[in-house]
């Protein structure tokens, strides 16, 4: 591990960030040189932990340490029982979350520089994305859940800059009615509804721990046993997961993710491959761990509670799941379908590890359902970025993201199909592409635990998913071309494919997506510390397919579930291929003839009208309450009989603020004084 590398991967982001506009000012090229390499260093600082994770021992200042290793840096709050430091955690799941988001990022940045060529806010850019990602490392190296919030409130702020990046909102940068600004505020607002439940949550429990160490929870059994007795537990549970569910976009704060498409292609395969989105799943990750340690340390006494609260996660998860994925199947942006997508896959990832939670009673179950959830997170990482990039190829040549705006690009752009190719194969889960191996691991062992409901929604998903990005890419490169394309010809634009600097990071995403799904054994051998830390014996850990190269191929192929899946793919596949790239049958006329099919598609490209819903209640109905509220009692009511009583209130308070400091200081005195005095007269 090179010096320092669990703070370095984080703190050297955040700190960079705001020396863009410096760079600036010497030279744009250093600019951009400087704001690429600070992905590349802390993707190189998270890299050089790797080692020390598959030893399970790692060296600080000469001293060894055993992997998990709580660096504790400062004693934030020394005061006796409250617990609270400033620290990193090094393990299994850090330590990978880690390389997932510098790794995939660090290609990003290099995309970006030919994608936002001349674009006039590209320091601003450059300053958040980098914020983003020091803040998302922060999140995922935090040794207790104080310091995760901080990282976790900090990507929600970069993540609302970011969407609303292009924030005068010219209309060619709106997703459908929705402006830019729109849609960053969109994003903050509902993922801060779930941010105020996990920060009860974490109240809470620092009230009954003490601490909010995942270590100390983890080894602890009093709060989980003291917290069950008093009926609380499953309470608190379900707030942390109203964080998750928020960052994560599942189901009911999915609504902010398809409107995120309004920023950058860049951003979007920043959020949604290896950053934001992934928050939520580490989170839950993270409780997997420390919930299956502290159900083993107090006796089991609250395991029936855990199990109602994993339950929770995996049905949210699965529901989520088959909910995005309707709605991809009528999106009719390039982006919006990656969206869903997004939500979809994810959906997967929450099923894997709800699961895991109620198989935590049998060690090589949670083992097989928590590492099948993290597999599917890695393979999502390396082809949703390829997918979103190749979006950002296609758009940057036409200058459009709309699939009606497409059409026989397979021709002019030979390159970008082919890696968007391979992206479409793993995200269809086709052997041996990745999405296949990591989508098989969870669906093989939601159907070898007997969870069969669980597996029946994710299996049809699973059909669902292949033939909404099949017709996806049948619509954007096969076909006869757009009037927009022929225009474009027409006029010397003719669509190409992306030069080096955009290239070369779809390139090796691409070889990624081919490759990575046979890293999936040593990526569960990286893990082997935190389970063995857990109590499972390694024995355990060898009998569990995902750790064995060999195993893992063999059992996957010859396992029934194979066979299951070559059926989803043809399924899926079939109408897909007929109908958006032989153009065979004329799917859409087939839709308007058809009242029933017309309906469904209606309800679907609404979006089950949940999102026109949301705005009924909350955003119309509040408007609605306070103009009546206003019109009602303010100017015609009692408002009215008042109204002169208001005003001599208004020009007293107005004459009070002066805006001049010390008099804001004498206020301040004031009322520090009068409070003392009703302490003194209580007392």
């Amino acid at each position: 591990m090179l010096p320092y590398a669990p703070w370095v991967v984080w703190i050297f982001p955040l700190v960079m960030a705001f020396t863009h506009f410096i760079w600036e000012r010497i030279s744009t090229k250093l600019r951009d040189f400087m704001a690429v390499s600070t992905g590349f260093v802390s993707a190189i600082f998270a890299a050089s932990m790797i080692p020390d994770v598959l030893n399970g021992y790692t060296y600080v200042d000469g001293v060894r340490y055993e992997i998990p290793f709580d660096w504790v840096a400062i004693k934030w709050i020394p005061t006796p029982g409250i617990v609270i430091n400033v620290g990193v955690i090094v393990d299994p799941l850090s330590v990978f979350m880690a390389n997932i988001v510098a790794w995939i990022s660090s290609f990003i940045f290099l995309y970006s520089v030919e994608y936002l060529h001349g674009d006039r806010g590209i320091t601003r850019y450059w300053m958040l994305v980098n914020f983003f990602i020091g803040a998302m490392e922060l999140l995922v190296m935090a040794d207790n859940l104080l310091m995760m919030f901080f990282g976790w409130e900090g990507v929600g702020l970069a993540s609302y800059a970011l969407i609303g990046y292009w924030y005068e909102d010219r209309k060619e940068y709106w997703i459908d009615e929705y402006p830019p600004s729109h849609c960053g505020m969109k994003a903050f607002i509902t993922t801060r509804i779930g941010d105020v439940g996990l920060l009860i949550s974490i109240v809470i429990i620092f009230l009954y721990a003490g601490t909010l160490n995942y270590v100390d929870l983890a080894t602890s059994a009093g709060w989980i046993a003291s917290m069950a007795k008093q009926g609380i537990l499953l309470f608190t549970l379900i707030l942390l997961f109203l964080g998750p569910i928020g960052k994560s976009a599942q189901f009911p704060l999915h609504v902010w993710l398809p409107e995120a498409m309004a920023g950058p292609t860049t951003v979007s395969a920043l959020i949604h491959a290896a950053t934001m989105v992934k928050a939520g799943v580490y989170l839950i990750a993270r409780l997997d761990l420390v919930l299956y340690s502290a159900n083993i340390v107090s006796g089991g006494v609250a395991f029936e509670y855990l199990k109602e609260f994993f339950l929770v996660v995996a049905w949210i998860g699965a529901f989520t799941a088959f909910l995005a994925a309707s709605m991809g199947m009528v999106a009719n942006q390039i982006k919006k379908v990656l969206a869903y997508s997004t939500v979809s896959q994810l959906g997967y990832m929450f099923a894997a590890l709800g699961a895991a939670g109620l198989l935590m009673e049998h060690a090589e179950a949670f083992v097989d359902a928590f590492m099948a959830g993290i597999s599917h997170l890695f393979s999502h990482a390396v082809f949703k970025a390829l997918l979103f990039l190749s979006a950002g190829a296609i758009g940057h040549a036409i200058e459009s993201y709309m699939l009606k705006d497409m059409g026989g690009l397979k021709k002019y752009m030979p390159k970008t199909f082919l890696v968007m190719l391979v992206g479409a194969l793993s995200l269809s889960g086709v052997p041996p592409f990745n999405g296949f191996w990591s989508k098989d691991s969870i669906l093989h062992g939601l159907m070898s635990e007997g969870l069969y409901s669980l597996y029946l929604v994710l299996a049809v998903t699973a059909v669902i998913t292949v033939f909404y990005t099949f017709r996806m890419i049948g619509l954007a490169f096969y076909g006869e071309e757009s009037s927009h394309v022929k225009h474009l010809v027409e006029e010397g634009h003719k669509p190409h494919d992306p030069g080096l600097y955009m290239m070369v990071p779809l390139w090796i995403l691409a070889f990624g997506s081919i490759l990575s799904g046979f890293l999936i054994p040593s990526v569960s051998n990286m893990f082997s510390p935190a389970f063995e830390a857990l109590g499972i014996e390694h024995e355990v850990l060898k009998e569990v397919y995902l750790f064995s190269l060999d195993k893992f191929v063999f059992k996957t192929i010859a396992s029934i579930s194979m066979p299951i899946a070559i059926g989803i793919i043809v399924v899926g596949l079939a109408p897909a291929y007929y109908g958006f790239i032989t153009y065979k049958y004329d799917v859409r006329g087939l839709v308007d003839r058809s009242p029933i099919l017309r309906a469904l598609w209606t309800f679907l490209f609404n979006r089950w009208y949940i999102n026109a819903f949301y705005y009924r209640v909350f955003v119309d109905g509040v408007l609605s309450v306070s103009n009546g509220v206003f019109n009602y009692l303010e100017a015609n009511g009692a408002g009215a009989a008042f109204k002169d009583g208001y005003t001599v209130l208004s020009n007293v308070v107005r004459r009070i603020q002066t805006g001049v400091l010390r008099m804001n200081m004498a206020y301040i005195i004031i009322g520090i004084l009068l409070i003392l005095s009703l302490i003194l007269y209580a007392l």
